[in-house]
């Protein structure tokens, strides 16, 4: 399972786009993974025959788990030909194949040569076939080759560390197969019977540490322990729509983003008029050239990242006791899929482009993130994000931070409206104005209000007084 994310630490299998006995030619499209932050097709690291596959569609695994098998012979020359046979065998009991040389193509996919150092069952007999003494029946919640069930590695080794016999386990995967949220559910909660004390976190943070040599202080408990309160339940003509993966790990970061960063709004309006009248004196002309529209969206991500070079502490990470500042400003651009998710695809050293540049760019990677083309370059690495909700006429956005950076600028939506303007000879005027809000989810451990209150005046300055017509 490739590492598609800096934060990812599994990934749900969509599609296999070969069978067992299938022949690969190298960087041919192998499967399709699901995460939390995007669906991408993984290409083949070599060429072979695809001589078992480990993972079914519809299971999650953890990063480095083997999916599957190629090699360059029949199936049955060694490797698993079937899941059930794949899921019985005891990978410890055989002396692995000699290792390829390493690849890059394979070391970014993951897809045939990753393990994720986990036994595939809790077998520890000698691979010797001498004669042995009859062991004592391994105990119902120890899943051994002839339970007759097709389980992933993680979903065994759960299985096994919870003492769960998994005929009591309704899978909801793809087949009536076991997930691994199936697990987790009935878990609950809380330590296993297997791991007494304190459950270990289970979720580094991806902020590199500036400071390791300080130990990290103690957890402080909670004052009281809140109940968690009881799922409901459908009744009547009540409809149940199980989550997605992404939506799934999206809920999860979000809960984490608002459990780690102390969240604080601020919001600014903003005058448009001058941006406005450019839209409207080359909109016609940037349509025919570009292909697509002129929107308010790349002028408010120029001069966003324009004034994060006059408060960088907006473009940082929250580290050991530090705060960690990015030099490169890599912008992420929150993008809707058709309402069946939301991923953030980033615009990498945003700090070099121009208005036309920043346009070209937000368009392309919105385009890839629609249609599943995004490359792992392009959703890693983010430092500041954008969420644009302006297009359907929000009135004001509270953002939630997207870890592991401090801060998120929303640009709702812009409409004609009076102001008060002051003319030439110092005297005030009503006038009709574009107007719109810019609402910035801080992280008040990195920064304080009167940091983010400046930098929105700095964007807004910039949005009033820049020549955006040269820059087109």
């Amino acid at each position: 399972m490739p590492q598609l994310g800096e934060t990812v630490t599994e990934g749900t299998i969509t599609k296999w786009y070969k069978a067992v006995g299938d022949q690969v030619a190298r960087d041919e499209p192998l499967f399709e993974v699901s995460t939390d932050k995007v669906d991408s097709e993984v290409p083949s690291p070599l060429a072979g025959v695809l001589t078992a596959i480990l993972v079914e569609e519809g299971d999650t695994v953890d990063v480095g788990v083997t999916l599957a098998v190629i090699g360059d012979g029949a199936v049955g020359d060694g490797a698993a030909p079937t899941p059930d046979r794949a899921a019985a065998e005891e990978p410890a009991a055989s002396a692995p194949p000699t290792p390829a040389p390493p690849d890059p193509v394979a070391s970014a996919a993951g897809a045939a040569a990753g393990a994720d150092g986990l036994p595939a069952t809790d077998h520890t007999g000698d691979p010797s076939p001498a004669p042995t003494p009859e062991p004592t029946p391994p105990p119902a919640s120890v899943i051994t080759a002839g339970s007759g069930l097709v389980l992933s590695p993680v979903v065994r080794k759960l299985l096994n560390e919870h003492g769960i016999d998994p005929s009591t386990v309704t899978g909801t995967g793809l087949g009536g197969r076991i997930t691994r949220a199936d697990v987790e559910a009935l878990i609950g909660p809380g330590p296993g019977p297997s791991r007494p004390g304190p459950a270990p976190a289970t979720d580094p943070s991806p902020v590199p540490s500036v400071a390791t040599a300080r130990p990290a202080p103690p957890a402080v408990p909670s004052a009281t322990a809140v109940p968690a309160a009881p799922a409901p339940e459908a009744t009547g003509r009540d409809e149940v729509v199980p989550f997605t993966n992404i939506r799934r790990r999206t809920a999860e970061h979000m809960v984490r983003s608002k459990a780690t960063s102390a969240h604080t709004l601020m919001v600014k309006e903003i005058d448009y008029e001058r941006v406005e009248q450019v839209r409207r004196t080359h909109g016609e002309r940037f349509r025919a050239e570009e292909g697509f529209s002129l929107s308010y969206l790349p002028f408010a991500a120029r001069a966003a990242v324009e004034a994060l070079a006059d408060f960088p502490h907006l473009n940082s990470s929250v580290g050991e006791d530090a705060l960690i500042i990015h030099h490169d400003v890599n912008l992420g651009i929150a993008v809707d899929l058709d309402n069946e998710g939301l991923i953030v695809p980033v615009v990498h050293r945003a700090e070099e482009l121009n208005l036309l540049g920043m346009a070209r760019r937000i368009r392309d990677i919105a385009d890839r993130a629609r249609s599943k083309r995004l490359s792992l370059d392009d959703i890693s690495g983010g430092t500041f994000s954008i969420t644009n909700a302006g297009p359907f006429g929000t009135l004001l956005t509270g953002a939630i931070i997207n870890q592991p950076q401090v801060a998120i600028l929303s640009t709702d939506g812009v409409a004609r409206k009076p102001v008060v303007v002051a003319l030439p000879d110092g005297t005030e005027s009503i006038a009709i104005h574009s107007v719109g809000l810019a609402a910035m989810t801080f992280d008040h451990r990195a920064v304080d209000g009167a940091y983010v209150a400046r930098y929105l005046a700095r964007l807004s300055e910039i949005l009033n007084d820049r020549d955006w017509a040269g820059e087109l």
